[in-house]
C-alpha cells in the first residue's frame, strides 16, 4: 500500500477553482485508507507503534489542535489542521508500523523510485518537446505530470528518488548488471532535475547527495566533490550546457544581491509572515489563514498573484497563499507554540538518526539524506500539493531508521531464524515484542537466509 500510494501521487488530478486551497487527490484517498488499515492491525495487535513515536506526534495533535479553535476563523483553520495530521502525524506513524524489514524497505523506496522514473521521463519528454510549463515566454519547464500548477511537484518526487537510489547504489554490492541498470536510473532522475529549473530543489538535492557521500565514506565524498566542481567549472567558467540551465544555476549567486521578481515576492511574503508572528506571538493567526492576513502586512512591492501557464490548463493568475518557508509558515499560523512543537519533533528526529548511526544501512543513509534536503528546503519552500504525500512517506521511512526496536543478546540470534551466528562487531536487531526491526547492514548486500 506504500508503494501503491507513491505511485498514485503521479496520477493527474483536477486542480479546484484559483485560491481554493483543497484539493483531494488519488493518493490522499489511498493514504486514508491505509492509516484506516494500520489502525485496524494495531487494534487486533498484529502491529505495534512505538510509545516514544506516539508521544512525540501528541505534541503537534495537541499544539495544532489549540491553534486551530483559538484561530480567528476556526472553519477556515480545520481543512489546514487535517492536512498537518495527515501528512506530519498519521501518514507517517502508519508507514511506522508497517514498514519492519528489509524487504518492506525495498518495496516502499522501489515505489518512491518508480514514481520518480515516471516523473522524470515525462518530465524529459516535455523539456526535448517543449510542452511543459512556461518560462520567459517558452513551455520548457519540466513539471511531469503535476502542470504548472504544482511548478515543484515534480522536481520534489525526482530528488526523493535520486536520494533513494544513490544511496543503495554506494550502499550495496550488486552484480554488475543491477549497479548499471541503477546507474542509468540516476542519470535520468539528474537529467529530469536539471530540466526541472527548480532552483530551491538544486540546492535542497545538492546537500543531500553531499552528506550521503559523506556519511558513507571520505573516499566516496571526495570523489563526488570532484565532479560536483567539473561540472560548476563547465556550467559557470565554461557555459556548456543547455543555456536556461546554465542561466538558473547563476541566478542562484545574485538573489541575494539582484534578486529577480520571484525571489523579491519570497523575501517580502517572509516578511509578511515575520510580522504576523509579532502581532500574534502565542498561537499565530490559525492555519490556513495566511492568505487572509496577507495583504495586511505585504509590502508594496509585492506581486498579487504568481503567473503559470501550460498547454493543459493555458494561463492562470494564482493567489500567493503562504509565505513559502515551513518553519514561518508554521510560526505565523501556528505562533511560537506551533513552531517549537515543529521543530522539537524534527530535533528528535534528528537525534534519533545520530545516535543510530548505521552508515551501511541504506535505510539510515536515505533517512539521514532526506532530512537534510528537508530541513535546507523548508528554508524557502513549504508543503503544498499532491508531492506532500510523498514528504510523509519518507518521514515515516526516517522514523523507522531513527525509532529502531531494541538490540537483543546476540545470544539469541544465530540460531534457526537466521542460520548463521552474528559478525564479530555487527549491531543485530531481531523481532523484539512483535516488532520486526530493519536488517543489520551487513545482512542487506547478502542472500536472504533461514
Amino acid at each position: 500500500m506504500v508503494a501503491a500510494i507513491a505511485v498514485a501521487v503521479c496520477l493527474p488530478y483536477a486542480h479546484g477553482e484559483v485560491g481554493d486551497p483543497v484539493n483531494v487527490t488519488a493518493a490522499d484517498v489511498l493514504s486514508l485508507a491505509f492509516v484506516l488499515v494500520m489502525v485496524l492491525l494495531v487494534a487486533t495487535g498484529a502491529r505495534p507503534w512505538p510509545r516514544v513515536a506516539l508521544a512525540l506526534a501528541a505534541v503537534p495533535v495537541a499544539v495544532a489542535g489549540l491553534t486551530t479553535v483559538l484561530s480567528t476563523d476556526p472553519a477556515a483553520s480545520l481543512p489546514g489542521y487535517v492536512r498537518f495530521l495527515q501528512v506530519f502525524v498519521l501518514l507517517p506513524l502508519a508507514v511506522l508500523a508497517a514498514v519492519r524489514d528489509r524487504r518492506d524497505v525495498l518495496i516502499a523506496g522501489g515505489g518512491v523510485v518508480a514514481a520518480s522514473v515516471l516523473e522524470a521521463l515525462v518530465g524529459i519528454g516535455q523539456a526535448i518537446t517543449r510542452t511543459g510549463a512556461s518560462y520567459q515566454g517558452r513551455n520548457v519547464r519540466a513539471v511531469g505530470t503535476f502542470g504548472a500548477a504544482d511548478v515543484m511537484a515534480m522536481a520534489t518526487v525526482v530528488s526523493f528518488g535520486l536520494v533513494i537510489t544513490l544511496a543503495f547504489l554506494v550502499t550495496l554490492r550488486g552484480s554488475r548488471r543491477v549497479t548499471v541498470v541503477t546507474g542509468l536510473v540516476l542519470v535520468v532522475q539528474v537529467v529530469a532535475l536539471a530540466v526541472s529549473l527548480s532552483r530551491g530543489t538544486w540546492i535542497a538535492a545538492g546537500i543531500a547527495v553531499g552528506v550521503l557521500l559523506l556519511v558513507r565514506d571520505r573516499r566516496t565524498a571526495l570523489l563526488g566533490g570532484v565532479v560536483a566542481v567539473l561540472a560548476g567549472v563547465l556550467v559557470f567558467g565554461l557555459g556548456v550546457g543547455d543555456r536556461l540551465v546554465g542561466a538558473r544555476m547563476r541566478s542562484i549567486a545574485s538573489s541575494a544581491t539582484s534578486p529577480d521578481q520571484s525571489v523579491s515576492d519570497r523575501y517580502g511574503l517572509w516578511r509578511s509572515a515575520g510580522a504576523m508572528l509579532r502581532d500574534h506571538p502565542l498561537t499565530g493567526v490559525g492555519p490556513r489563514n495566511f492568505a487572509s492576513y496577507r495583504d495586511t502586512y505585504a509590502p508594496l512591492n509585492l506581486s498579487s498573484g504568481s503567473d503559470t501557464a501550460d498547454p493543459v490548463h493555458g494561463y492562470v493568475r494564482r493567489e500567493l497563499r503562504s509565505p513559502h518557508n515551513q518553519y514561518l509558515l508554521v510560526a505565523s499560523e501556528q505562533g511560537l507554540a506551533g513552531l517549537l512543537g515543529f521543530v522539537g519533533v524534527l530535533a528528535v528526529l534528528i537525534g534519533g538518526l545520530v545516535r543510530h548511526r548505521a552508515a551501511r544501512d541504506p535505510l539510515w543513509t536515505v533517512s539521514i539524506a532526506f532530512v537534510c534536503w528537508l530541513l535546507v528546503d523548508f528554508c524557502y519552500s513549504d508543503l503544498g500539493g499532491p508531492a506532500s504525500v510523498l514528504v510523509a512517506i519518507m518521514l515515516g521511512l526516517a522514523a523507522r531508521a531513527a525509532l529502531p526496536a531494541r538490540p537483543v543478546e546476540r545470544a539469541c540470534v544465530g540460531g534457526a531464524d537466521s542460520g548463521r551466528a552474528p559478525e564479530p562487531g555487527g549491531s543485530v536487531r531481531a523481532r523484539v515484542a512483535g516488532d520486526d526491526a530493519p536488517v543489520p547492514a551487513a545482512a542487506w548486500g547478502g542472500r536472504r537466509e533461514g
